[in-house]
C-alpha cells in the first residue's frame, strides 16, 4: 500500500482525529476563537507527548534498577 500511496495521505484522517482530541479537551463547547483553540491544542497535544516521555524514561529507569 506504501509503494501506491503517499504514507501521509493515508494516515491524514488519523492524524486530524487525534487532533480533534485535543481540540475538544481545551475547549469542549467551542466558545474560544478558531486560532486560540488551535494553539492550546497544539500545546496540550506537547504535554501529552511530554507526559508520554516521562513515564516512559521511569519505566525504563525501574526495569534497570530492579
Amino acid at each position: 500500500m506504501h509503494a501506491r500511496y503517499d504514507s501521509r495521505e493515508v494516515s491524514q484522517p488519523a492524524r486530524d482525529a487525534f487532533m480533534r482530541r485535543f481540540l475538544r479537551e481545551v475547549d469542549p463547547d467551542q466558545s474560544l476563537p478558531e486560532e486560540e483553540r488551535a494553539r492550546r491544542a497544539e500545546y496540550a497535544k506537547k504535554a501529552y507527548f511530554t507526559r508520554l516521555a516521562l513515564r516512559s524514561a521511569q519505566v525504563r529507569a525501574a526495569r534497570k534498577a530492579g
